[in-house]
């Protein structure tokens, strides 16, 4: 017959999976951020860079890109942690 796979493949299938998701949802993240009116209106600028707020570049573009990606990244967690517990209770 079959030879059963390893479960640890399944497991870093998964996290492999989790960490596509992160980068994918903190790209999302950013580029929502970067074309929502409010950072417009930071960064739209005025006369030759009058009015351009910077600070909310440095401040919330960081917090954005965690923001997007940290979800997905404990998802992912979850279900590599379930997809090893349901191995070691089958295997």
């Amino acid at each position: 017959m079959g030879q059963r796979p390893d479960p640890r493949d399944r497991r870093n299938a998964v996290t492999c999976g989790g960490c596509l998701l992160s980068a994918v949802g903190a790209l999302v993240a950013t580029l929502v951020w970067a074309a929502s009116p409010r950072t417009a209106r930071h960064l739209g600028g005025g006369f030759e860079g009058e009015g351009t707020d910077y600070g909310a570049v440095l401040v919330e573009l960081p917090l954005v890109a965690l923001a997007g990606a940290l979800p997905p990244a404990f998802l992912s967690l979850v279900i590599a942690y379930l997809v090893g517990r349901r191995s070691d209770l089958h295997g």
